[in-house]
């Protein structure tokens, strides 16, 4: 199995990268130093926290959230464009979680919405052995659920 976190960042990072685009209110030059800063940001926070042989390990350090708060990492590589945490509110959903695991990139907008797949590696690459019966901290929220997910799967090719 491989150990780079190269694809699973990348889907992270064109996520919200995307996100901001919708709004229209960022250039695509601010969308390519914001792309950039996420990435150098995300690679440095997960290097000691990513564990391809063991995927969940690690997961709740490496979940990007915004609730009330902003997540200190998108919010450091906005700053690098000049935008400000009351534009960042309300350029981002108030409610996000994005699950950058290796071999599986996943998100949720609000805290009722449906889990979805963003990036997920093919079964050649993932190493047989490690999900099994793994409470992680994804699959903890979704244990609260009072009524079944809904899972729409929206994959990256890399």
């Amino acid at each position: 199995p491989r150990a780079d976190m190269v694809p699973e960042i990348a889907a992270a990072v064109g996520f919200v990268s995307g996100l901001l685009r919708t709004r229209g209110c960022v250039s695509e030059q601010q969308l390519q130093v914001f792309s950039g800063a996420l990435r150098e940001a995300l690679t440095e926070h997960y290097r000691h926290h990513w564990f391809p042989e063991k995927p969940f390990k690690g997961s709740g350090y490496r979940c990007i959230r915004i609730n009330q708060r902003m997540d200190p990492i998108i919010s450091r590589a906005a700053g690098r464009i000049g935008l400000s945490l009351a534009q960042l509110f309300q350029l981002l959903p108030r409610e996000l979680t994005l699950w950058v695991d290796p071999y599986e990139v996943s998100y949720r907008i609000g805290e009722d919405g449906s889990i979805c797949v963003l990036y997920e590696a093919t079964k050649a690459t993932k190493p047989a052995s490690s999900y099994g019966g793994m409470l992680t901290c994804k699959n903890q929220m979704m244990l609260g659920r009072s009524s079944p997910s809904k899972n729409y799967i929206m994959t990256v090719s890399s």
